[in-house]
């Protein structure tokens, strides 16, 4: 079973660099973002299961990228502004990634090797693709878009009981 590494390099959205060790031993809900896609009402569901779920081990982490569609132009202050404003979001947002191509993020290499899509691709196919981590670091679950934040709780239950 492959595991994310905890020392992976990530950028708030502040512009800070950390790694992934304040997640560890913490389910993690890993989850590329936009502001203008169909699916960016999905933000409220994450915040939900946020607020719900981080005082029994959850961290959903956010990821926005501008590789479908152009649907997350803005700047990092855009992008918190957005989802403060519109969503209350308070869950960790990150600097914009690439989830494809030859500027993979090293989390999301990780990710994708571990937990393949449908027909067994790596790439993903488009914003509001979830992961979901078990406390060890194994990739347990990969969920497309049209996957709702709600519809994701007896997984989280489950691995947040192990």
């Amino acid at each position: 079973m492959a595991k994310i590494n905890y020392s992976t390099g990530v950028k708030t959205l502040g512009g800070k660099d950390k790694d992934l060790t304040d997640h560890q031993g913490q389910v993690m809900l890993v989850v590329n973002t936009a502001s203008k896609c169909g699916f960016t009402p999905q933000y409220e569901g994450l915040e939900k299961l946020h607020q719900t779920y981080a005082d029994k081990g959850l961290s959903v982490l956010g990821f926005p990228c501008n590789q479908f569609g152009k649907q997350e132009p803005g700047s990092a202050d855009d992008i918190e502004q957005f989802c403060q404003v519109n969503y209350g979001v308070s869950f960790p947002m990150h600097a914009k990634i690439d989830v494809n191509g030859s500027d993979t993020h090293p989390l999301y290499r990780q990710l994708k090797g571990a937990k393949k899509g449908l027909l067994g691709s790596e790439g993903i196919k488009w914003n509001f693709t979830k992961f979901l981590v078990a406390k060890d670091g194994e990739v347990v679950g990969r969920y497309g878009p049209r996957t709702t934040p709600a519809d994701l709780k007896g997984d989280i239950e489950r691995e947040l009981a192990k």
